[in-house]
């Protein structure tokens, strides 16, 4: 039987997974810290729209903030949630590409 708190942590990384702005900041946070701004241009997005999706990911405890004088980096609040997304990646590599139509252009 799974307990509450089980359930919530996966609710949680289930709805960041849910938005491909959200994913696209986990996976580049997985191979090292980052700056807003350099995270911003990377993907693609405004700044605003980043520091939106960035405040959702600390706030589902996926993210955490690292201050350094007047700047900050955000990190992924534990390695293993890397060797999670790698592990999702691993299994959902197999699945037919055509489910989710659209997804080669959020890619």
């Amino acid at each position: 039987m799974e307990s509450v708190p089980h359930r919530d942590a996966l609710a949680r990384f289930g709805y960041a997974l849910s938005d491909a702005t959200r994913t696209r900041i986990l996976l580049s946070l997985r191979d090292g810290p980052g700056y807003p701004s350099a995270l911003a241009e990377q993907i693609g997005v405004s700044r605003q729209t980043l520091s939106n999706h960035l405040a959702c990911l600390r706030g589902c405890g996926l993210v955490v903030t690292v201050r350094e004088g007047r700047r900050s980096r955000y990190q992924l609040a534990d390695p293993r949630i890397g060797h999670a997304l790698d592990d999702l990646l691993g299994l959902v590599v197999v699945v037919d590409p055509s489910c989710c139509p659209g997804e080669k252009e959020q890619a």
